[in-house]
């Protein structure tokens, strides 16, 4: 993994704006309309080498394909970056709750009584009491119109079999687009991401036994994708938002000692995925979540901060452009950072239309520079941009990214 060991380096978190026509024929096949395979793949090549290439000349020091392989719906659209998952890993099917019967969902076995086994009912993944205090009731005039402006959603699906992985043929696909679109572009070095179990495994689990072995069986099948990842000279990206943001879904509200215990849990499974790996070919990404609402019951970083520490990776990607997190830099003021790993600040932002100065971006990464040192300091973006901002946007704040590198870069050095 490279290092800002001359100057500040950039990249961002992996999602970039699709191609309008990708998105219609990946809303095709959706649909069972009817679309040639083979020209989708065609196409999906091609995207892939204009993403790198555009990624290349705004100045990004490391990118990725966009997650273009991963099925997008709409130009507004939150969930690929793990709904791709089901695509590549067998045991599930369509379908809901059933009624009387409790699904096995993650936490509810671990925490005994507080999962509501006693009153014979199941776990819930919506906001939890966090959240409905907070959010979804205070705001709740602004999340009724939130809905209606995202309109792309998903079916609820159930793990009701054996978990393991089919996806060997997609993912050798995003594999040989990204090769040859980071050959072609010059570019040297480049990561693609793949979702953590913890973030996966929040589907209903009526087949294992338990939360941990749910957890362990999607790890031991994202095991084969990850590996295949490095194996193909990439940077592995873990996506792995659940770390923070599953603390606004539980129902019934969990204790922040119950809550690091579930969390806990969920990296042990992650990091039995990661066996094997070099940590210095991961870096892990967390964030509290995609949607633009007020976040006012985000669990706080430094909760859970020593938990992050704990996944086998050598970067950490947080958000630090966000407004509800911007001031967790001073974190690091009191949390070591590990010798050897590196810190990507989210120094520009998915969370606003606003495009941040490039002065602005550079006083975010001097603050952290400052605490962990330059050369420990990858600049980066909060989240995905793609499906999140408009596209003219996200080239805007990308500019302002490398604009802002450079800058630091001069302060930083001297230069």
């Amino acid at each position: 993994m490279k290092r800002s060991t001359e100057r500040i380096l950039t990249t961002h978190a992996g999602s970039l704006p699709r191609p309008v026509d990708l998105i219609e024929m990946y809303k095709a096949g959706r649909s069972g309309a009817g679309v040639d395979a083979g020209a989708r793949q065609v196409r999906l090549r091609s995207a892939v080498s204009e993403i790198v290439h555009q990624q290349a000349q705004v100045g990004l020091d490391v990118v990725d394909d966009g997650e273009y392989g991963k099925p997008t719906f709409g130009t507004v659209d939150y969930g690929p970056w793990s709904s791709y998952a089901y695509q590549r890993l067998s045991g599930w099917e369509p379908g809901e709750a059933r009624p009387g019967e409790f699904p096995k969902t993650p936490i509810a076995a671990h925490l005994g009584s507080m999962s509501g086994r006693r009153e014979g009912r199941p776990l819930s993944w919506a906001p939890s009491a966090h959240a409905v205090a907070g959010n979804r009731v205070q705001f709740a005039d602004f999340y009724a119109e939130l809905v209606q402006t995202t309109p792309v959603t998903r079916p609820r699906l159930i793990f009701t079999s054996p978990i393991s992985y089919r996806g060997q043929e997609l993912l050798q696909a995003d594999l040989d687009n990204l090769k040859a679109a980071v050959k072609q572009a010059g570019v040297e070095e480049a990561f693609m991401c793949a979702v953590a179990p913890g973030s996966f495994g929040r589907g209903l689990n009526y087949y294992y036994p338990s939360d941990a072995a749910y957890l362990q069986a999607i790890a031991e099948a994202m095991h084969e994708e990850y590996q295949a990842i490095i194996d193909a000279g990439f940077i592995l990206q873990i996506d792995d938002p659940g770390l923070p943001d599953t603390w606004d879904m539980m129902n019934p509200a969990l204790t922040l000692e119950q809550y690091r215990s579930y969390a806990t849990m969920c990296i042990e499974a992650l990091n039995h995925g990661l066996r094997g790996i070099p940590e210095d070919r991961v870096r892990y990404h967390i964030c509290w979540g995609s949607w633009h609402g007020p976040h006012t019951t985000d669990i706080p970083l430094r909760d859970i901060v020593d938990l992050l520490l704990q996944v086998r990776a050598g970067a950490y990607s947080v958000e630090a452009g966000n407004v509800r997190h911007e001031h967790e830099w001073k974190v690091w003021r009191d949390v070591q950072l590990p010798d050897g790993k590196v810190l990507i600040p989210g120094v520009v932002s998915h969370a606003t239309n606003v495009v941040e100065h490039p002065e602005v971006v550079a006083d975010r990464i001097v603050r952290y520079a400052n605490v962990v040192g330059r050369e420990n300091v990858i600049a980066g973006t909060d989240c995905g941009l793609g499906g999140r901002i408009h596209p003219q946007l996200v080239w805007a704040k990308l500019r302002a990214l490398v604009e802002g590198a450079e800058l630091a870069t001069q302060w930083l050095w001297g230069r």
